[in-house]
């Protein structure tokens, strides 16, 4: 015989059914989450709640809830307990009596104080304390009682997770504990690119030169409110010039890293891979998106989403090595990479099949080098250590993948969007294979992700020159 669960279900106290003196309860822990979900839900970054290091000068010396929050647990009470369902909230007086801080358990109680029958109106009196009996809040609340008796089934919580990309913080404090690396900013004349520019200088990331024509650029920084006093300009009459002025700086070794501004991709990079330019390399130039996936347990790199559109299997093989020799530089050493297609089986219908196992031969072979590398594997036994097992894949890579390889633009393109937009992923992008890296910064990128990206070329450039030290 099935057990029958009961429904726990909300049952108010209609007006006539109140009286004076009646009270109800509530108690809760507070958790350094329900600061951070307090403060995403109402936006309230105030840095009392949420910095430990400016909290600890404040008057309290400690990080403390909001006040708000606390007087929330008085809504809940009115709202589902006394009166409950049909209540409506008119009025509420506080007196904020003492800090709550993470590991504090407060009760929240109200009680009838007052009944005026005329229009339903019920005043009760509203009062918080901590776990040791002292008053955190207190007032008094106006509400509207329900006429009607009202029993309804009690609606879950809603479930909240609260996403955490913090993978990136090391990788920063590592980047600014080096000197700051002179960096062309190509063409900045447009607001959003000369105040990244400015973003990465006050971190400490990059000492700008800004190339390109010194009137836009003057109208860009003034449009965006950030001062370009003290910095090195070098004149160009249009973007053109700037790229082939800021690859001249590059191959001179007067800068060692450009920075995209408000110019075309295409026009930045075909001066770099110039037959003259100095800056070309033996290796095929490719983009890499450095993604904190929240439900990742590790960074992970998608290559190449926005420069080769139709990769050869040996541009792949240069592009498989310009992204293992990343993750050496951020402290990997035998990154596991997994070259995607749409299955995990060789079908000679399927090029993106034969091209993966062509290259997990070729890294066998010695001609990539520094990683453990198989393919093909599909998106999710490739990060998916249960996918892999049903599926009975054998292989030091599957499920737990650090570089995931792509067979065009547009596959890595959409794969690395949805991490970004539907797994609310962090990602910085960078372009490797020249003498010098290239920090490419979108004007929908966040603060975050520039700097990351700044500091991923930083942490490159020192490795591969030593320029820095």
């Amino acid at each position: 015989m099935t057990a029958v669960i009961p429904q726990i279900r909300l049952t108010n106290r209609t007006f006539e059914e109140l009286e004076v003196g009646e009270s109800a309860s509530l108690v809760r822990l507070v958790s350094e989450d329900d600061i951070k979900l307090f403060a995403a839900t109402s936006g309230d970054v105030n840095p009392a709640h949420l910095d430990p290091a400016y909290a600890a000068t404040d008057i309290f010396g400690h990080v403390v809830i909001h006040g708000m929050w606390t007087a929330a647990l008085l809504s809940t009470l009115l709202g589902t307990q006394l009166p409950g369902p049909g209540t409506i909230y008119l009025g509420q007086d506080l007196r904020f009596r003492r800090p709550v801080a993470p590991g504090d358990t407060v009760t929240a109680t109200v009680t009838v104080r007052e009944k005026k029958p005329e229009k339903r109106i019920v005043v009760l009196d509203t009062l918080c304390v901590n776990q040791d009996g002292k008053e955190v809040l207190s007032g008094q609340a106006t509400v509207i009682a329900p006429a009607e008796k009202l029993s309804l089934p009690r609606i879950p919580v809603p479930e909240v997770a609260l996403r955490r990309n913090s993978r990136f913080d090391q990788l920063l404090e590592q980047a600014k504990a080096l000197p700051a690396l002179p960096t062309a900013v190509v063409h900045p004349c447009s607001p959003e690119a000369i105040a990244a520019a400015i973003e990465a200088r006050a971190e400490g990331l990059i000492e700008p030169v800004l190339v390109g024509p010194p009137r836009k650029i003057a109208a860009a920084a003034e449009k965006a409110g950030v001062s370009i006093n003290g910095l090195r300009v070098e004149a160009t009459e249009h973007s053109h010039a700037a790229a082939a002025r800021a690859v001249e700086l590059a191959a001179a070794g007067t800068v060692h890293a450009l920075m995209k501004g408000s110019l075309h991709t295409d026009e930045l990079l075909g001066a770099v891979i110039g037959a003259q330019s100095g800056l070309r390399t033996d290796r095929r130039i490719s983009h890499v998106y450095v993604l904190d996936v929240p439900a990742y347990p590790k960074p992970l790199i998608v290559t190449d989403a926005a420069i080769n559109i139709m990769p050869t299997l040996e541009q792949k093989r240069d592009i498989c090595q310009n992204a293992i020799d990343l993750m050496h530089v951020l402290g990997i050493p035998v990154p596991l990479v997994a070259i995607l297609a749409a299955v995990e089986t060789v079908n000679p219908a399927m090029p993106a099949t034969l091209e993966a196992a062509a290259l997990t031969v070729m890294a066998a072979r010695g001609q990539i080098t520094g990683a453990k590398l198989d393919g093909p594997l599909a998106f999710d036994n490739a990060v998916n250590l249960d996918s892999a097992r049903i599926k009975e894949i054998v292989s030091p890579v599957a499920g737990r993948a650090d570089i995931l390889v792509v067979p065009n633009l547009e596959a890595g393109n959409m794969l690395a969007k949805q991490l970004i937009y539907l797994a609310g992923a962090d990602a910085a992008g960078l372009v490797l294979g020249a003498r010098v890296p290239i920090i490419l910064t979108s004007r929908a990128d966040t603060l975050r992700v520039r700097l990351v990206s700044a500091a991923l070329a930083k942490l490159v450039a020192e490795r591969r020159t030593g320029a820095l030290a």
